[in-house]
């Protein structure tokens, strides 16, 4: 090959390479140009987002307390558990040794939380890049899991996250738990207060965004942003904590005495519409709302997802709120009371009863037929409880005078109470309802109330004639005790006048002095009630032997402090509310009334019959629980703490006590004790550890 060919050859060598070489150099250009600046913002995005953490800051769940201050609901503080599986795979430097740390890391770790290996190993292998594993986790444990170590080199275990949580907490367990409700596992409310004022408890969530380089350090000038929680708001309650225990006490012992299916008791202010106490037996732990009742374990179990959530459901219902029942002769009060207000009765009209009365096509007969109550006036009439003068008097007012009346009341709607899930009165359609279904009304059959409606409608007697707004929740505080919104009263309508109010009052009275069940009286206070027996619908007739036994009472007449209605469902045995839920409203409103500090006023009769074998209560403020104890012993009386406790232990103060120092009682008499815990040594330092 001659020079010159061998010259033009390698020339053309040079051209092909440079010509490659410009395409490869363009296509590394283009890619490049791509990469930059179409997926330029993409990639930087992906960046941010690699380098950024971003921790939610959780806040705490506000407090429920009752109206003293008193702590019915708290937030405890735990820890959730956190795994980002691409790092807890990646501890080592092989892949065997890879392998080998992450079965011990899952042995460790699932022994530590008491969980099961394989499913930590399912949450540890994930392609997901952050899964929770556990959550509830007390700070003993996740102190624990900062200390594991895995494989021969003794390396720290990586690839989680502890974070700080806050878990719902009733430190008195099942104590008012109709009323307060409870939470999901997320702290969502879930029933009762913890529902209705749900958005007020849950404060707002802070969150803390910072960069971080691939090995979780942070970046030297990146962004460290700290956006602080803002906690739950304080709840106030319109509950006593102490007259709710009372009321708690009594019906129990009113379940065990009449063997009721439940017994129900509600009590309210009648000059503000608060509700002071709310109870029924049967009560759940909210700790643990899903756990069945103990005599209701074998069952549930057998039950089907849907059939749980009903039982759950019924188990959290407040029957005081949600539910209705047929009143019976308490609701001659209102029907009383309109028929005063309207003029067509007065105190001194005369009645005459002779067993039944004939209604249209109807025969409908007095509570005791065939006895007849005969010649009687008006406070005689509610006394005997006479369904024929009940019959009268609608028949006086009117269907429409008496349906304004009912709408006056509140009867005709909701009562519009702070509490989720109100049930609506069941009353008879005004259209429809004929002169028979009106006689029957007024005498408390064929309709049925909710209870906080019922008692919201008696308070008015007992206060002027003023209606108020029945409420759960005095005021809203921040975290350092401030108000930051006050419910003040309201007062919804005025459905009867002050001297109607009064008339009935006398009437109350009358009652409780007078009548069948003269045993319910309080010596030393004048108090009015009226007793209730309603059979319940079945198969559309009424039963004979399921009933509601039922008391309504107000205390103390002169100056009203509050109304209280007490339901037994289903007693067996005797039936009626004098003999049922009579006893047990009695003793709660006798206690309540000596918690109240207001002071017994005894006739010379009543004084002569309490000195019989009187013993005085002695004066076991800021004593010692074991020195108030004996000191009870001694003297024969019985004692019981509150909060409660199943046996005595601890070192504790007493800061109050129920019957009050000096209280002449007889021998034997229970005495409550509140008191107030003094930590030990040894719970200081288990405190200081934690």
């Amino acid at each position: 090959m001659t020079p010159n060919k061998i010259r033009k050859q390698n020339k053309l060598r040079l051209i092909v390479i440079f010509f490659f070489v410009i395409i490869f150099f363009a296509a590394v250009t283009v890619r490049l140009g791509y990469h930059m600046i179409i997926k330029g913002e993409e990639y930087a995005n992906q960046a941010k987002r690699q380098q950024t953490s971003d921790s939610l800051i959780l806040a705490a769940r506000g407090t429920i307390v009752d109206r003293n201050g008193a702590e019915l609901a708290v937030s405890a503080t735990t820890h959730t558990v956190w795994i980002r599986p691409a790092d807890i795979q990646s501890i080592g430097d092989s892949k065997d040794e890879q392998d080998l740390n992450l079965q011990l890391a899952v042995k460790a770790l699932s022994e530590t939380l008491g969980m099961e290996y394989e499913d930590v190993m399912a949450v540890c292998t994930s392609e997901k890049k952050l899964l929770k594993l556990a959550k509830n986790v007390d700070t003993e444990v996740a102190a624990e899991i900062r200390t594991i170590r895995v494989g021969a080199k003794d390396t720290k275990l990586t690839g989680y996250e502890i974070t700080e949580d806050a878990k719902r907490y009733y430190p008195l367990g099942a104590f008012a738990s109709h009323i307060l409700g409870s939470t999901t596992d997320d702290n969502v409310g879930l029933a009762g207060v913890e529902l209705q004022y749900n958005s007020y408890l849950s404060g707002l969530n802070g969150r803390w965004i910072k960069n971080k380089d691939n090995k979780k350090n942070s970046l030297a000038f990146g962004t460290n942003t700290y956006y602080d929680a803002e906690d739950g708001l304080t709840v106030e309650l319109t509950i006593d904590q102490n007259i709710q225990f009372i009321v708690q006490q009594e019906l129990q012992k009113c379940q065990e005495r009449t063997n009721s299916d439940r017994v129900i008791c509600l009590m309210m202010d009648p000059k503000t519409g608060d509700i002071m106490a709310c109870a029924q037996t049967g009560e759940y732990d909210p700790n643990n709302p899903r756990a069945p009742r103990e005599e209701d374990a074998e069952m549930f179990a057998e039950l089907s997802s849907e059939e749980q959530v009903a039982y759950w459901n019924k188990m959290w219902r407040s029957f005081c709120v949600s539910d209705v029942y047929d009143p019976g002769s308490t609701f001659k009060l209102i029907t009383t009371s309109i028929a005063l207000d309207s003029g067509v009765t007065s105190l001194n009209d005369s009645f005459y009863c002779k067993g039944s009365e004939k209604v249209a096509d109807r025969v409908l007969k007095c509570w005791n037929y065939p006895k007849a109550h005969g010649q009687e006036n008006l406070a005689e009439a509610v006394m005997n409880s006479c369904n024929p003068v009940m019959m009268a008097l609608v028949s006086r007012l009117g269907i429409t005078r008496y349906y304004e009346g009912l709408e006056a009341f509140g009867l005709m709607d909701r009562s519009g109470v702070d509490f989720p899930g109100e049930a609506t009165n069941i009353l008879q359609n005004k259209s429809t309802a004929g002169p028979v279904g009106l006689a029957t009304m007024s005498y408390g059959q064929g309709i049925a109330v909710n209870p906080v409606s019922l008692v919201s409608a008696v308070c008015s007697l007992a206060n002027d004639g003023y209606l108020m707004q029945p409420r759960f929740v005095k005021a809203l505080k921040d975290k350092d005790g401030n108000i930051v919104e006050n419910f003040e009263p309201v007062i919804k309508s005025r459905p009867i006048s002050e001297q109607t109010s009064k008339d009935m009052l006398y009437i109350m009275q009358y009652l409780s002095d007078n009548g069948y069940s003269r045993s319910l009286r309080i010596p030393g206070y004048h108090v009015g009630g009226k007793t209730g027996t309603a059979n319940k619908p079945e198969g559309g007739t009424y039963s004979k032997t399921d009933v509601y036994g039922s008391f309504i009472g107000v205390a103390p007449i002169e100056d009203p402090k509050f109304v209280i209605l007490v339901i037994c469902d289903t007693p067996k045995g005797v039936l009626y509310g004098s003999s049922t839920a009579g006893p047990t409203a009695i003793s709660i409103m006798e206690q309540t009334l000596r918690y109240l500090n207001i002071p017994p006023n005894y006739t010379p009769e009543e004084q002569v019959a309490l000195n019989k074998g009187k013993v005085k209560v002695p004066d076991l403020t800021n004593k010692g629980g074991e020195a108030a104890v004996n000191q009870l012993a001694a003297r024969g009386f019985k004692y019981s703490f509150s909060p409660a406790m199943d046996v005595y232990s601890g070192t504790l103060t007493v800061i109050d006590q129920y019957p009050k120092p000096g209280t002449e009682v007889e021998k034997g008499t229970q005495v409550t004790l509140y008191y107030e815990r003094e930590d030990t040594e040894d719970d200081a330092a288990e405190e200081a550890v934690n």
